[in-house]
């Protein structure tokens, strides 16, 4: 479901890298509708990137998707022409540095389809510092787990609020049954912890309470 998703973003005839593409099932799913016009498949480690391989060879689609094993952006090569770019199924935090160390691949007319496992603020807060701005964003649950998937493409000066960081902008306006449900889920988290630490036999750094009951405070305004 989650690829389903992340596939629905990806423009009509666009040329996808897909970084750390695991089995290369995205790329392999999109060439097959004939929804993308070549993609590359990107993986730093030996066994997904073999893996990879076999499922673009079976496909028989080896003339349309590279299979490429290296370090995050570096899999894109001058000549490819990517006009998307996905990076799905890591932390945000990861895709961040991914993002950020391989800034020199970024021609900036690229559409940036994310799934983050976590970590989503401090993505956007990078997405914020380099001009680029969400298009869409959306809250889906898997396998008991919540799934965030941020659409960003670079357009100039964009400025969100800590708020809008940390529960994404449009997910604040469109406030979805998931995205509303998560947060009720987050809510109870962040208040046991909160319960936790007043019990802790340790002190708990100011900071780190406080930045706990800020979080409180902004999901409890947010759901009222």
């Amino acid at each position: 479901m989650r690829l389903e998703r992340v596939a629905a973003h990806v423009p009509a005839g666009a040329r996808l890298a897909d970084i750390g593409s695991d089995h290369g099932f995205l790329p392999v799913a999109l060439l097959r509708r004939g929804a993308i016009a070549a993609a590359v498949a990107g993986e730093v480690a030996l066994t997904p990137f073999r893996s990879a391989e076999r499922t673009v060879r079976e496909s028989g689609l080896d003339q349309q998707i590279s299979v490429r094993l290296a370090k995050g952006l570096a899999a894109i090569e001058p000549g490819d022409g990517i006009t998307a770019i996905s990076i799905c199924g890591m932390g945000g935090e990861t895709i961040r540095d991914i993002l950020d160390s391989g800034k020199a691949s970024l021609s900036g007319e690229e559409r940036l389809i994310l799934q983050p496992n976590g970590g989503e603020q401090p993505l956007r807060q990078w997405l914020m510092g380099n001009g680029y701005k969400i298009l869409y964003e959306e809250v889906l649950r898997e396998n008991r787990f919540d799934y965030e998937i941020i659409v960003a493409e670079r357009a100039g000066h964009v400025k969100y609020t800590a708020e809008e960081l940390y529960f994404g902008p449009l997910q604040m306006q469109t406030r979805s049954p998931a995205f509303l449900v998560k947060w009720q889920r987050m809510l109870r988290h962040k208040q046991q912890t909160l319960a936790s630490f007043a019990q802790a036999r340790q002190a708990v750094p100011d900071e780190k309470a406080q930045d706990i009951a800020r979080q409180v405070r902004w999901i409890t305004e947010l759901l009222a």
